[in-house]
């Protein structure tokens, strides 16, 4: 199959290689003339480092130019932060070609902004737009042209926009992550099965003593400790009373699930908070106000919570909380700055004028 990657950062690099590794004609597009250059004199490789050891993957193409990236492509994967999702959707969209599916690993309901980007170029293609709930590697770059894998997910709910194109699109991504891939509704489901804005805004808030006294911190081994869990449950229990209004049905994989030995397996599945922690990848320096966990997580994620949940007509006193801390943790008002209905256009919907739009899409 032929896939495009958008992104240069861990969980592009992950995808590259390991989609090169299944045999896929892979292109990466990235924005970094300078990087972009240097990786060709490098041969257009990927070292990806995993339990079987290392592997080289050789990409297809590896380029600044967006439309030679996916022109042809069946399947184009992005995961880059929601905050730098814009800039993407905006040069993709004139190339966008019928038949594509656009897929984004998490995406705080990024499939609208993609979307919406498509129907503002002009461009009528029928392109299906997905997202699910955490990104489908546990991941760090290693190098500049090396990526350490250190688990594959191996449950992911995706939800598609529109909802029509749904049995199509999941036949093509599942055809990249065989035996992964799961229905969850649509493109809003999905982006309510988004882990990131659970786990880890009480983590970025409740350790910001620890991020900013220690030089390299460890989020998710000393930062998880038995209090903020309880808190992460609780927070959780928002997001799961949201999808409950919204009609959305079980499975909603609360992240109990991902810390407990038994019940639902979802996203990584067994073992996986420990081997992220045995890895050592995460004990890094953390700059509090600039982490993505605060600038996409707590900012994009909570407000696109909290927005939802009012549309629903549902209370979520924590994902106010925190929205309202790490805006004065960082000095700005992430409710005015974060992401809602309102600021994806969709803010005049009703909750049946948007159930709507999510199942026919935009109108031609």
């Amino acid at each position: 199959m032929k896939i495009a990657v958008l992104g240069g950062g861990n969980g592009s690099f992950a995808a590259a290689g390991d989609f090169a590794l299944q045999g896929h004609d892979v292109r990466l597009w990235r924005r970094d003339a300078d990087a972009v250059a240097a990786h060709r004199v490098a041969g257009s490789c990927i070292v990806v480092k995993d339990v079987d050891g290392r592997h080289e993957a050789r990409l297809g193409l590896v380029t600044t130019d967006i439309r030679a990236a996916v022109d042809g492509a069946e399947l184009i994967l992005c995961p880059a932060p929601a905050f730098a999702q814009a800039d993407i959707a905006g040069q993709l969209a004139p190339h966008l070609q019928d038949g594509q599916v656009v897929f984004l690993p998490p995406a705080t309901f990024g499939s609208m902004v993609f979307a919406g980007a498509a129907r503002d170029a002009g461009n009528t293609a029928r392109v299906a737009f997905a997202e699910t709930g955490t990104l489908p590697w546990l991941t760090r770059k290693h190098g500049p042209f090396e990526v350490a894998i250190t688990i594959r997910a191996k449950r992911l709910p995706v939800g598609v926009f529109p909802l029509t194109e749904a049995a199509r699109a999941l036949d093509v991504i599942g055809q990249a992550f065989p035996g992964v891939i799961g229905p969850c509704g649509d493109a809003l489901s999905g982006a309510l099965m988004n882990a990131g804005p659970i786990i880890h805004p009480p983590l970025i808030v409740m350790n910001a003593g620890p991020i900013e006294h220690f030089e390299r911190w460890d989020i998710h081994k000393e930062g998880t400790q038995t209090p903020i869990r309880r808190v992460t449950d609780a927070l959780d229990a928002e997001r799961i009373a949201v999808r409950e209004a919204l009609g959305y049905g079980a499975p909603h994989f609360p992240l109990a699930d991902h810390y407990a030995s038994e019940g639902e397996i979802w996203m990584y599945g067994r073992g996986s908070h420990d081997r992220l922690t045995d890895s050592g990848d995460w004990r890094e320096r953390l700059v509090l106000t600039e982490h993505r966990y605060m600038r996409e997580d707590l900012r994009m994620g909570l407000s696109l919570l909290i927005s939802v949940a009012e549309l629903a007509g549902v209370a979520t006193p924590l994902a106010r909380a925190f929205l309202s801390i790490g805006g004065a943790i960082c000095g700005e008002d992430f409710s005015v700055t974060g992401r809602t209905l309102a600021s994806l256009g969709l803010g005049h919907l009703d909750r049946n004028g948007l159930q709507a739009l999510l199942r026919e899409g935009f109108a031609q």
